[in-house]
Formats: C-alpha cells, structure tokens, sequence
C-alpha cells in the first residue's frame, strides 16, 4: 500500500513501489483521464504536475513522488489557470480527436502557472515532446495565448 496526494486528497493506493505512476492512477485510483501514449516519456500524453511541474507519469514509479502533491486533469480544473485554459481550449476548438489534450493541458497549465505572458518561444519550449498526431499546434498555440489573457484578466 502507498500514500499520494492526489488532486490535493490523500489516496491509498494498492500497488508497489516500482509500478508507474499512470498505470496507478488509471488502475488504481481510477483516474483514466491521464493517457497511455508511447510507454517511454516521448509523447507527452501522460503528464501530470508532480509537485507543479509537468512530469510523464508512464516511467515514473510511485515510489518517486511519494510525499510530493500529483496533480491530473481531474483535478487541474479546480485552479484559475486550469479553467481558463479550459476555456481558451473549447473557445479555440483545439480538440480533434482528443487523445493527447489531457497531457497538452497538463503542460499548458504548467507553463502558465510560472508564466503568466509567455513568448512563442516560451509555449514552444513547455510544450516540446507533447505530441498531438492530428496536428492542431496552430490552435494549442493560440489556447495557451488565449488562457495567458483570461489568466492575466483575472489576476491569478
């Protein structure tokens, strides 16, 4: 059994230390709105926020965020910036088929946590290796300009 903060509650997860933490949360804490992409930390699809930053959860084990705060898109959305960029993300119709977005948001969010007026080259840099197949860069681009705004707006 293992302790994590997650999503800011404490869970009792049934697994051992050298599990990673997605196949954790998707099948232990039933939390499947994190993604299973490439397996190997390349894709992206997998980010959660371990202690703030936008981590791959695929090749993490659990025994390495012990004691630490896991956020995942469940619970991303409880925060300023998370609804912002949920709503910059509906407004600017990033989503094509979607499979990629919970870790495209995980990052964004991460990025605007620190960042409030982030450059291209800011977004470009956050969101390297968050791959999307169906291309829809120009939009993630445009969403995460978007949240700045609404995150800046509303003084987060």
């Amino acid at each position: 059994m293992i302790k994590l903060e997650i999503n800011g509650k404490m869970r009792n997860l049934d697994v051992t230390g050298d599990v990673p933490l997605l196949w954790a949360l998707r099948d232990s804490a039933q939390m499947t709105g994190t993604k299973f992409g490439c397996g190997m930390a390349l894709c992206g699809a997998c980010t959660v926020h371990v202690n703030g930053e936008a981590t791959r959860s695929c090749t993490l084990p659990v025994s390495a965020v012990v004691g630490k705060k896991i956020t995942t898109i469940e619970g991303v959305f409880a925060t300023q910036i998370g609804r912002a960029t949920q709503k910059a993300w509906l407004d600017s119709e990033v989503v094509q088929c979607g499979y990629c977005q919970s870790g495209q948001i995980m990052s964004a969010t991460a990025l605007l946590a620190k960042n409030h007026h982030p450059s291209d080259a800011d977004i470009d840099e956050a969101m390297s290796g968050n791959i999307c197949r169906c291309g829809t860069y120009p939009r993630i681009r445009e969403a995460i300009k978007e949240a700045a705004k609404l995150v800046t707006v509303k003084g987060a």
